[in-house]
């Protein structure tokens, strides 16, 4: 029998703002499987962050586009994350995002799913990790089974498509198995 789809969206989270990035490409991939297994999806690509979030002032009163935001990710039955990897760790507007969100309700009891990505030899194990520490600290329960993808520039092909089927059938699984974990939690809450 297969396993009951959330009912409110999961939050598929692109962990950078660099124009083009393949954590978008990747992001992308992820949203395309979740169609297909039916669970309902939305994409938030940190390339979208309002200019008003970078505003100082924006901690102590969020403007609206914040709030707007902030809503999604309450809103989330869970969120997927895809970091990629700079200087040894996951992209500072990632860790931005995440301080500029609610405390404690953004991230308690949320599931969160993890998938890193870099053109390096390890796939972005540092990001993943370092990403674990935080969203633990914040009680979040994160999903077992990571994806990395190493030698991400070598995995899409000129259009932006992926070129490597088993790692689409990595990402597939993953995805597959999140809708899963996110049901356990929703049934055992009751929701």
């Amino acid at each position: 029998m297969p396993a009951a789809t959330p009912n409110a969206p999961i939050l598929i989270i692109s962990g950078t703002n660099r124009p083009g990035s393949h954590a978008l490409k990747v992001a992308h991939v992820l949203e395309r499987h979740y169609r297909q297994a039916g669970a309902p999806v939305e994409l938030l690509s940190l390339e979208q962050m309002p200019p008003e979030a970078f505003d100082p002032a924006s901690y102590a009163k969020k403007p609206q586009p914040v709030v707007e935001i902030q809503n999604r990710v309450l809103g989330a039955s869970g969120l997927h994350v895809v970091t990629p990897e700079y200087n040894g760790t996951f992209p500072g507007v990632l860790k931005y995002f995440i301080d500029l969100l609610k405390f404690p309700e953004s991230f308690e009891h949320k599931p969160v799913a993890y998938v890193g990505e870099s053109a390096g030899l390890w796939g972005a194990l540092r990001s993943v990790e370092q990403l674990q520490m935080v969203f633990g600290y914040r009680h979040a329960h994160s999903y077992p089974v990571r994806v990395f993808l190493p030698g991400v520039n070598k995995l899409f092909d000129a259009a932006g498509n992926l070129s490597d089927p088993a790692v689409d059938q990595r990402l597939g699984d993953q995805v597959r198995g999140f809708v899963r974990y996110i049901a356990r939690f929703s049934a055992a809450e009751g929701t």
